[in-house]
This record gives structure tokens, sequence and C-alpha cells, in this order.
């Protein structure tokens, strides 16, 4: 089982892609998910971590309508991906307009999966309180 950890600020090129780091890239040599996530960042996904994360949504969609609504937005939200031997990841249009991603994209190991941030973006979100209370500890 992957763990990531760390930021890296890269920059997209002309054809929408972004250079992972050195290493991340053989988690995902045989390709990946890349989903919309919370706070509006995208999620790079290994195809194990990705089937656990929804198995545990889908078991906890069974008695809740809100946590269905989740999973069909999470899944529509998926695009499975392949890394190339440079190790740039494909971001598709879609996805990159919902993470506002262009020009500078933040890396961020997120322990079991990789996000994707615009670094503006990023750092507004650690400056929301309850991230603010993690950083200072």
């Amino acid at each position: 089982m992957a763990r990531f950890y760390g930021e890296f600020e890269h920059s997209l090129d002309v054809k929408g892609r972004v250079i992972l780091p050195v290493a991340f890239r053989p988690h995902f040599a045989a390709g990946g998910y890349l989903s919309k996530f919370d706070s509006g960042c995208l999620a790079l996904w290994e195809p194990a971590e990705l089937e656990k994360e929804m198995e545990t949504l889908l078991a906890q969609a069974a008695t809740s309508p809100e946590l269905r609504d989740l999973a069909r937005v999470r899944a529509a939200g998926t695009h499975e991906v392949e890394v190339d031997r440079q190790g740039r990841l494909p971001i598709p249009i879609r996805l990159r307009e919902f993470a506002r991603l262009d020009g500078e994209v933040l890396v961020v190991g997120a322990i079991n999966h990789v996000e994707l941030w615009p670094p503006v973006r990023w750092r507004e979100h650690l400056e929301q309180p309850y991230d603010r209370r993690l950083i200072e500890a």
C-alpha cells in the first residue's frame, strides 16, 4: 500500500499534462484514476485504493440518499488515466475546469492518494481555521 507525502509545484503543459514527482510515478505505472474531490481539488488514486474508497462509500450509501448521490457524483467525475514514460499525467479538460487548473499545479501527497490544486487555492485552503490548528501544532 503506497503512501504519498510532500508538496511539489509543476506547470501544466500545452496538452493539459502535469509531471508527477519521481517518487510517485512507480505507483501509477499501470495507470490510475483521477477524480473530482473535496474542496474543489482533484484526487489521483491507485486502482486498488480507489476501489477501497468506493466500497466504503457504497456501504454507507445503502442507508443514506445523500451518500448515494455522493457516490453517483464521485463515479461520474472519475476518469481512468495513464501516466506516460516521462511521468506526465494527462488531466481531462472537464477535470481541469472543475479544479480551475491553469498554469501552475501543486501536487500534494495526501497519504492514500495524490491531490492536484491550483497553488492559490491550496494556500486559501490552508488558511481555514481547522487547517491552521493542525499546521501550528
